[in-house]
């Protein structure tokens, strides 16, 4: 027997005895226990690595079976495979739950990229600092690589000393000067990355603390300014109050109503007035909410419990449904009021409009729950 065809011949009786294992684990082979729940496409798993030959790789999976690499899958993580010996322990995404051979097939390059997003997002969130070579230019910026993502690096986030200075605003000499960076490295930072879209922002702007307290010292709790939104994560907006100075709108401070995405409120160079609501170690905190008259307020002239009113269905979470009765303001229906989060979401639909009483009302604390008040399915 070749070694290729002893390769697959060993993995092929881990695979058996996995899908034994699964069987005798699940309900019908035992009845007492559970078989832990097969996961998903796009799902990270991790295991052993049980056999390796020139172009597959098959890693151990139990209980739920044998996962592989191959194809075009084996070829774009080659380089990686180079250095990987049957029994490391790695993680792959999953890209099919089962091929005709009975294999999970898996991603090494998924998985890792993956890995980097929620990396980048976490240098986001600390103001991580990267020493990185500039790859190439264009007439908004410069391109760079990070851990094999390229990035994007404005004109506008570059510090004094290597900001292209172009009397007349001419592309082409604004270009030229920025192709004078190319493979010099810079000390930058991360301030915005989004996955799904596969961008992330650089900034080479940064200060030192006391330069950064001179700057804040200018402003105060309370203040009303207007700055412009550099960058955008899922927790939030970043806004440049002025060169070198920058703050935060979380999520929960940009609007009354449900925010799920902060990408669906404003865009990097959108020009914002914010409020500012707290400055603490170095960090300033600011609201777009603030200076919108909370709904909450006029609600206690409106509504009671008891009223009748009829909402709209915004959102589904754990708990329930969310319903929207006027703008910023929702309450929520419980899940248990169906039996079970099946018969809710068959009663109702997002984005439709239903009857519901109001069960509890408590404006000052910002909380409304309904009950459905239509015919229920």
């Amino acid at each position: 027997m070749t070694p290729v065809k002893e390769t697959a011949r060993k993995a092929a009786e881990i695979a058996a005895v996995n899908e034994a294992e699964l069987k005798a684990s699940s309900p019908m082979g035992v009845l007492l226990g559970k078989a832990p729940e097969m996961p998903k496409e796009g799902d990270i798993v991790e295991g052993p690595v049980i056999a390796l030959d020139r172009a597959r790789l098959y890693i151990d999976l139990k209980p739920w079976g044998t996962g592989i690499i191959f194809g075009r899958e084996y070829m774009n993580a080659r380089e990686v495979i180079k250095r990987t010996n049957v029994g490391d322990n790695i993680a792959a995404k999953i890209v099919s739950q089962g091929n005709k051979e009975g294999y999970i097939e898996l991603s090494l390059k998924e998985a890792r990229q993956a890995v980097l997003w929620t990396e980048a997002e976490e240098a986001v969130k600390h103001k991580t600092q990267f020493e990185l070579t500039v790859k190439e230019a264009n007439k908004g910026g410069l391109i760079l690589d990070w851990q094999g993502l390229s990035g994007f690096l404005p004109a506008s986030q570059l510090k004094a000393e290597h900001y292209p200075r172009v009397g007349d605003g001419d592309k082409d000499k604004i270009l030229e000067e920025l192709r004078k960076l190319v493979g010099t490295k810079l000390t930058v930072s991360v301030i915005g990355a989004q996955p799904k879209e596969g961008k992330l922002i650089f900034s080479e702007k940064g200060l030192d603390d006391k330069e950064k307290r001179e700057l804040i010292a200018a402003y105060q709790v309370n203040d009303t300014v207007e700055g412009e939104v550099t960058g955008m994560v899922d927790f939030g907006v970043f806004v440049k109050l002025e060169e070198g100075l920058e703050g935060l709108v979380h999520i929960s401070e940009i609007d009354w109503g449900l925010v799920d995405d902060p990408r669906h409120f404003f865009k990097v160079g959108d020009k914002v007035k914010v409020k500012i609501i707290d400055i603490k170690d170095g960090k300033i905190s600011l609201s777009v909410k603030a200076l919108k008259e909370n709904p909450w307020q006029a609600a206690v002239e409106k509504y009671k419990k008891g009223d009748k009113v009829e909402g709209v269905v915004i959102k589904f979470n754990k708990h329930g449904a969310l319903a929207s009765i006027e703008e910023g303001i929702a309450g929520l229906v419980h899940v248990s009021e169906f039996g079970g989060e099946d018969k809710l979401r068959s009663t109702l639909e997002l984005g439709k409009r239903y009857p519901f009483t109001i069960s509890l009302f408590e404006p000052k604390e910002m909380r409304m729950a309904l009950a459905f008040a239509g015919d229920k399915k």
